[in-house]
């Protein structure tokens, strides 16, 4: 094999440029990026051919060579596509984890995101007071809201809820000390825990009782004259059980007014309405945290709650306005696209009745299992009606909260489990992750498992869809 006439079989560069095909691109995505594209792909065959071992002997190679070279130009084509393809991307989730982290946690419903469309394709009243004509304050368009719901003083929102809480203990414990429970010091994603943010905000965490029990009285040894806070944290992502005994805020409050020390609550994952309505055990709600006289309260947006992510803030004015001139809050500060998801979210809230046909999350978590198995029946009959490759059945199964929320709480669920006949099923749930819209199920028992509490009606189609793709 000569290597030296495969070289000179690749066009130059600059010819390429002037073939058809790719001027047709150059006209579209521009010179710059297409002359890139060429050069790269120009490149790679060269490298192929320096790799392969003379050794070898031709084995096909230099016909396999010089038919890539023959249709460069649709290598370059693909080469532009996908170099302008977005990193992310919707996909199916198949998981059954409502909240899931790794895929975006809450989605926003329907009508929300046409909203948001909207909205964000014009300017808008961020930070401007129509009525006054002069600038105003980007949490307006919510504080109103928030306080209603919750029956706080006063609200803002930053960017996350680790941001609330940096943000809080930064203004009202800094240089002093922040009492916290042993029982209390979670850890939650990406290794944020609170002693690590207590530190960051430059406020000394003072621990007392222990992992199991702490008494009111270990609150009321541990005040210094240096006492900043007494900080309560909800633990949303585990439980302990057993032998155990806690101090709630409203027990804690006599001690708070006795000596002028603020409650802070961190509770994670913002349940605004009794979840025991849908078969759910009690997960304390913001407002119980307010009426039992907490002075400051932070939670997620992208939760419970059903909204986008964000880090939500209310309690006594005095105190959120204190946060308002932390510089900190320049940094942390939202968006216009979570101010706007953030604000249709909590509308929704406004009026309860038939709010979980309004946020997804709310339907995800209070549909009964006799209505996921029919939504399990109909994906199994266009399975069949497609003629899909491979073995299928309906099986029960359980769903879960996910995203730090409610770790012990399963829900009856049916799943659509497939058997591939032609591959295996490692390589189908591989196959799947590379469709046009990606499907993200289990893998148990050998077999796909499509979890149907967190597959929507209307992506049913787009299921068979993903699996066609997979096993052409």
């Amino acid at each position: 094999m000569d290597k030296n006439n495969l070289f000179r079989s690749i066009p130059k560069v600059d010819l390429l440029l002037e073939r058809e095909e790719i001027l047709s691109l150059i006209q579209d995505y521009g010179l710059s990026y297409v002359t890139d594209q060429v050069r790269e792909v120009v490149e790679e065959i060269r490298e192929e051919i320096k790799a392969y071992p003379e050794s070898e002997g031709i084995d096909g190679f230099e016909d396999r060579i010089l038919k890539k070279i023959e249709r460069i130009e649709d290598l370059v084509m693909e080469r532009v596509e996908e170099g302008l393809d977005l990193k992310l991307r919707p996909l199916l989730n198949g998981t059954g984890t409502i909240l899931h982290t790794n895929l975006g946690r809450a989605p926003l419903s329907h009508k929300i995101s046409t909203e948001l469309a909207t909205l964000l394709s014009s300017y808008s009243n961020l930070e401007y007071n129509l009525e006054e004509g002069k600038r105003g304050e980007r949490y307006s368009h919510m504080k109103e809201m928030l306080c209603k719901i919750t029956g706080a003083e006063d609200a803002m929102v930053v960017n996350n809820n680790a941001s609330s809480v940096l943000l809080i203990l930064s203004t009202l414990a800094k240089g002093g000390e922040v009492i916290v429970s042993r029982g209390e010091l979670i850890e939650i994603g990406g290794k944020f825990r609170i002693p690590d943010v207590c530190a960051q905000s430059d406020a000394e965490m003072v621990e007392i009782g222990t992992t199991n029990k702490t008494h009111l009285s270990d609150y009321q040894e541990a005040i210094t004259e240096n006492t900043k806070a007494f900080l309560k944290v909800h633990t949303s992502n585990y439980r302990i059980m057993g032998f155990t005994e806690s101090v709630e805020a409203k027990d804690l409050k006599a001690l708070s007014l006795e000596h002028n020390i603020p409650i802070i609550e961190d509770l994670g994952s913002g349940v605004l309405l009794p979840l025991e309505k849908y078969g759910i055990r009690h997960e304390p709600m913001v407002q119980e945290a307010i009426e039992s006289g907490v002075d400051v309260v932070c939670f997620s947006g992208d939760k419970l709650l059903g909204g986008p992510q964000a880090g939500i803030i209310i309690g006594k004015k005095k105190y959120i306005d204190a946060m308002k001139k932390n510089p900190l809050t320049r940094a942390l500060r939202i968006d216009k696209f979570t101010v706007a998801a953030l604000s249709m979210t909590l509308r929704e809230y406004l009026h309860m009745e038939g709010i979980e046909e309004r946020i997804p999350v709310l339907k995800m978590l209070s549909e009964t299992a006799p209505s996921i198995k029919e939504r399990a029946e109909r994906l199994y009959d266009l399975f069949r009606k497609n003629h899909i490759q491979g073995e299928c059945s309906i099986r029960p199964c359980e769903s879960q909260v996910g995203g730090g929320s409610l770790p012990d709480t399963f829900m009856e669920s049916y799943a659509l489990c497939f058997h591939p006949r032609q591959i295996s099923v490692s390589e189908l749930e591989k196959r799947l992750h590379f469709t046009k819209e990606p499907l993200i199920g289990r893998v148990m028992e050998d077999d796909f498992w499509i979890d149907l509490r967190t597959i929507r009606e209307e992506e049913l189609e787009r299921v068979v869809e993903s699996f066609q793709e997979a096993l052409e």
